[in-house]
């Protein structure tokens, strides 16, 4: 019997935000102040030792056969990260890039680097954001971290669009190795792009009802070129991006209140729906706001009870 093919078997991905974040207050903090944005970003908490979105999806994409290009903004970074992947599937093809989404001849270059080195591109994971802990309602934001959100956030996305509607264009039709034309774009989005809360957070709200506007703007245009564009809505994620945005109990209960399940997600449960959403398996998924929020965003009042433990740890906490 012949082994069955893994679900991205040969597909060239790209994952932006890749970086671990993982490590020390100090290490963090040295790490940010490294990089122009980064610079500007969070200061953690005394230890973090959970893994993001990026990191856990590029591992998952290699598990499921993917030649992997992580990028960051922060080359070390992305540059662990990617040996963090090798060393956990050492028969793996992942390469780091560093690349500020903000800036279009970065993002042109992170596109073209995967192209040159794996021949084509098949998933662009525009993963890479920032929820600023300053961010806050129309009167307090300051115009500075409204624009530095909207250009992460946002123009990042579009840019990381651009150039992979540009590459995937060039793909065609391989069915030896199980690949094809056109290829599948995951725009990371959130909840917060469709509930209002009087906890405020414009800057990010707004640039992810920007991102879903976008995204289904887009699986419209390209339809026809078999390129897919679906928005991932993340509930709230034990990251250190929300957890240090979430920095005393006041704020942290306020939110888990109304989680259904009693609990925040994982990253590993977020990085399985974008393999879903990245692989064949979602082939007539296209233009949506794919809600993985633990029913956050259909609920009224929320069950009594004890909360329900998180799934097993993702592959990163394996190693």
């Amino acid at each position: 019997m012949a082994t069955p093919r893994l679900r991205l078997q040969n597909k060239v991905a790209i994952v932006t935000g890749a970086g671990s974040l993982n490590g020390s207050a100090e290490s963090v903090r040295s790490n940010a102040r490294a990089a122009s944005i980064h610079s500007q970003l969070l200061e953690f908490g005394p230890q973090l030792t959970f893994s993001g979105i990026g990191l856990e999806t590029s591992l998952q994409f290699a598990a499921e056969g993917a030649k992997v290009v992580l990028s960051d903004v922060n080359a070390e970074a992305v540059q662990k990260a990617a040996e963090q992947v090798k060393a956990r599937f050492p028969s793996s093809e992942a390469i780091a890039v560093k690349c500020d989404v903000s800036k279009e001849d970065d993002v042109k270059a992170l596109v073209d680097k995967a192209v040159e080195t794996f021949g084509r591109l098949d998933v662009m994971f525009n993963n890479a954001g920032i929820m600023h802990p300053k961010d806050d309602d129309a009167v307090n934001t300051e115009e500075k971290i409204w624009d530095l959100t909207q250009a992460i956030n946002v123009k990042g996305v579009w840019y990381g669009c651009k150039y992979a509607v540009i590459a995937m264009r060039n793909n065609k039709d391989e069915p030896e190795k199980g690949l094809h034309r056109g290829g599948s774009v995951i725009n990371v989005a959130s909840f917060v792009a469709k509930l209002g809360a009087a906890t405020p957070q414009l800057a990010y709200t707004a640039s992810k009802g920007a991102v879903l506007a976008m995204t289904r703007e887009l699986a419209m245009i390209h339809a026809r070129e078999g390129i897919r564009f679906n928005s991932l809505c993340p509930g709230p994620i034990r990251t250190p991006l929300l957890m240090d945005f979430l920095n005393t109990p006041e704020k942290l209960n306020r939110r888990m209140v109304h989680c259904p399940m009693g609990r925040f997600g994982e990253a590993v449960e977020q990085a399985k729906a974008v393999v879903f959403l990245a692989s064949d398996d979602s082939s007539y998924v296209n233009g949506s706001d794919f809600m993985v929020d633990g029913g956050l965003s259909g609920c009224y009042v929320t069950a009594e009870g004890e909360p329900l433990l998180a799934p097993p740890q993702g592959l990163l906490s394996q190693q």
